[in-house]
């Protein structure tokens, strides 16, 4: 519906002079040196570094600027001129920073040195590199491996993260949870389950060649800003983009290309979404079965007038099995139904089912909107569900397409990095490094949380991220964190997750992808795997922020050395010396995806490392993909009552994941604060509220505890009733650990279950 492509609170479209305004501010505040700007110019291109931020696909093609906003603020922010020196904490508690803001902790720069935490002086001292191994060894000799963690965000590169996992392996377990534990889980294991791939099956030819986009829960517009650009090249070869979410997202509604003066001269902007319509949180299970009805409905009219029809009856017969189940669920659900579980009109259902049924390629994209719900596997089986009735899965200009937010998240999972054992060729581990893996599952980020809750886990080594801040029921994390025996950070600024040491903590600086990795053999590539299953060089050109720091590698190889009995098949020094020893060892462990892995490090586009499902071949038990036949018309676990919402959690166009850039969410008309709730006009007044008073949100997560996040101001937003927003991380507080997809355990942050309260 057009009277829904319109956010009263933006300041309007995606892209444009806003997107630069920002950048510049964000190189203003982040002190960064004019020489980033060749680096930026080497951005996501051959013979350059790869971005940091989102997972988006590198084309071949590539822009002169092949960049986006998102992806400068997280290059200059890491590129600051600021330093956190051991002079800091000459000035400043660990107690004291607790209650300094996130940006502030950021602000204060890149980490130059290792530090030690002194329970004596409350405050991190400086320590030697060796010193700090060899500490940090003798307490991993002498804890139990099954009461260890080894964590990873999705920032390190294959090289280090293949090393990692051997690391944890030869060490003793598979505790190996990251950080698409609480984002896209659901997708390794709800897309593994219906067509046999973890991933999803499209590469850039199909953006270039489909016909019809359908946009569920996901944001283009603040957290991969560069597919705005295949998604304008679609509209104006005649394309169809339908978007399906709660929230108004300025990136899906227009854009205007910043690499094009004449839209930048004239204001010109491209109309993104055909179709927009603001399903309410929880409400897509619902909103798909209605598609489905549509394209039953359709193919039924088809058959009675014996013309073509519209379901692909050879590639269902051929490819598929649940058909039947499925398609009787689609004919008995009712519009009534429906239309109360997605709180979309069937009109406006039916407008976006007409679109599906005319376009003969169809790409089904879809994020954390989709994921991050006590339902969310049964959210994806329902979005392949529709690509299946049409054959639109495993052929040109069409697919499933999960859009990743870490930029290496995916690789990490191919190279190892993994808590389930079953998901790592073991046997080539054996026979490469003469031990005997550990077979026994490891833990999941939940049971890791949990693990630390109930203190059965003593040590936690992670590498990049910043997991208190990341994860459900914080408050009792934080206690939980700081009673460990050990904790290791490896990281580049200072976060929260530093201000709650173990007994033994280190503060371990690293270099960023951008910055040169100087090794014996000369500056090192590392490497990273894109949304679309493509392997891509990444080299740094950058002087490091400091002489002291070292890369992640070389950092987990000391670990290991410093901790484990010499093996003559690890050759921890040699492998930081020359990283391509380490590509050879990924290409003999994973032959079939990284074949002539060094050879094709750098080939423009990257290389393809294959999906099965993308050739219609299906690694499921039945060896066909799966229609699901659905259980229940929402993705939740709690039922609506009188006084409950559903709170959606959301980031702000300035922030990339728990990294806080500054307070202007110019998208959303929020500037200054993140401190606000966002809320429908009549759900203002029927909860007797009024705009800009102060609330706090109560958990209604029914286990007897009380979680709470006061001080939020109540804001007038263009919303379904009963769906309210606020900003993660700061409302993870609010989220209970148990409260989490069925199947892959990934926390719900989409739909917490909430009260409303004066805030007095």
């Amino acid at each position: 519906m057009n009277e829904h492509l319109t956010d009263p609170a933006s300041e309007g479209p995606a892209g444009g002079w806003g997107s630069l305004r920002s950048i510049a501010r964000i190189y203003g505040e982040s002190l960064s040196n004019p020489t980033v700007l060749e680096t930026l110019k080497s951005q996501n291109k051959p013979g350059g570094f790869m971005c940091v931020s989102c997972a988006w696909p590198k084309p071949a093609n590539y822009h002169p600027f092949e960049f986006c906003e998102n992806g400068a603020k997280a290059t200059l922010w890491e590129s600051t001129s600021a330093r956190c020196t051991p002079e800091f904490w000459k000035d400043h508690t660990v107690s004291e920073l607790r209650e300094w803001k996130d940006y502030d902790l950021e602000m204060t720069g890149r980490l130059t040195h290792p530090m030690r935490y002194d329970a004596q002086t409350d405050r991190y001292v400086e320590v030697g590199w060796e010193e700090a191994f060899a500490a940090i060894g003798d307490s991993l000799k002498r804890l139990a491996p099954k009461d260890v963690v080894f964590y990873s965000s999705g920032h390190a590169g294959l090289e280090a993260s293949y090393l990692y996992a051997l690391m944890a392996r030869l060490y003793g377990n598979n505790n190996l949870p990251q950080s698409s534990n609480m984002c896209h889980e659901t997708t390794s294991v709800g897309l593994t389950n219906v067509i046999g791939s973890p991933v999803g099956t499209v590469v850039w030819k199909d953006l270039e060649e489909t016909d019809c986009l359908f946009f569920f829960g996901q944001n283009p517009g603040s957290n991969s800003p560069r597919f705005l650009h295949p998604l304008q090249e679609a509209k104006q070869r005649g394309a169809k983009i339908v978007t399906f979410n709660p929230v108004i997202e300025q990136g899906l509604v227009s854009f205007v290309n910043p690499q094009s003066p004449r839209q930048m001269l004239t204001g010109e902007e491209t109309l993104i979404s055909n179709l927009y319509l603001q399903v309410q949180c929880g409400g897509d299970v619902a909103a798909i079965l209605g598609l489905c009805k549509v394209v039953v409905e359709a193919d039924d009219d088809a058959k009675a007038r014996g013309v073509k029809r519209v379901l692909d009856v050879p590639f269902i017969e051929q490819h598929t099995t649940g058909f039947e189940d499925f398609i009787d669920c689609v004919r008995r659900v009712s519009w009534t139904d429906i239309e109360r579980e997605s709180g979309l009109a069937e009109a406006d259902i039916r407008n976006a089912g007409d679109i599906y049924v005319k376009a003969e390629r169809v790409i089904g994209v879809y994020g954390m909107g989709l994921t991050q719900h006590s339902r969310g596997a049964l959210n994806i089986a329902m979005l392949v569900n529709l690509l299946l009735l049409r054959g639109n899965i495993g052929r040109d200009g069409a697919g499933v397409c999960p859009v990743r937010g870490h930029s290496n998240v995916q690789g990490q999972r191919t190279v190892g990095i993994a808590e389930k054992a079953k998901l790592v060729p073991m046997d080539k581990l054996k026979a490469l490094f003469a031990f005997d893996p550990p077979t026994e599952d490891g833990t999941h980020i939940v049971d890791a949380v949990k693990g630390l809750m109930k203190g059965t886990i003593k040590g936690f080594v992670s590498l990049g991220g910043n997991l208190l801040r990341a994860v459900p029921d914080q408050k009792e994390m934080e206690r939980a964190w700081s009673d460990q025996e050990l904790t290791v950070m490896v990281s580049t600024k200072l976060n929260r997750s530093h201000l709650f040491p173990g007994r033994q903590a280190y503060i371990l600086p690293c270099l960023s992808r951008s910055e040169i990795d100087e090794q014996a053999t000369g500056n090192q590539s590392v490497s990273i795997e894109d949304s679309f299953s493509h392997i891509h060089g990444s080299v740094g050109k950058r002087r490091p922020a400091s002489e002291h720091l070292k890369s992640e590698l070389a950092i987990i190889a000391s670990i290991a050395k410093a901790t484990l009995p010499q093996n003559p098949k690890v050759t921890w020094d040699e492998w930081t010396e020359d990283y391509s020893l380490v590509r050879d060892l990924i290409e003999k462990t994973y032959p079939e995806d990284f074949a002539d892995y060094n050879a094709r490090l750098n080939i423009p586009g990257g290389f393809y490392r294959g999906n099965a499902a993308h050739e219609r071949v299906w690694k499921t038990p039945e060896k066909k993909a799966l229609f699901t036949t659905p259980d229940q018309l929402n993705s939740l676990s709690f039922d609506d009552k009188p006084g409950r919402y559903r709170l959606l959690t959301m980031r702000s166009n300035d922030q990339f994941n728990t990294t806080i850039y500054g307070y202007s969410d110019r998208f959303r008309g929020i500037e200054g604060t993140r401190d606000v709730v966002l809320m429908c006009a009549d759900d203002i007044a029927a909860a007797g509220l009024e705009p800009g008073q102060k609330v706090r949100l109560v958990s209604d997560f029914e286990d007897g505890r009380r979680r709470e996040l006061a001080g939020l101001v109540v804001t007038p937003h263009a919303l379904p009733k009963g769906t309210i927003c606020s900003y993660y991380p700061e409302c993870n507080i609010l989220n209970a650990i148990d409260h989490h997809d069925e199947l892959s355990k990934t926390p719900a942050s989409k739909s917490i279950p909430v009260r409303i309260e004066p805030d007095v």
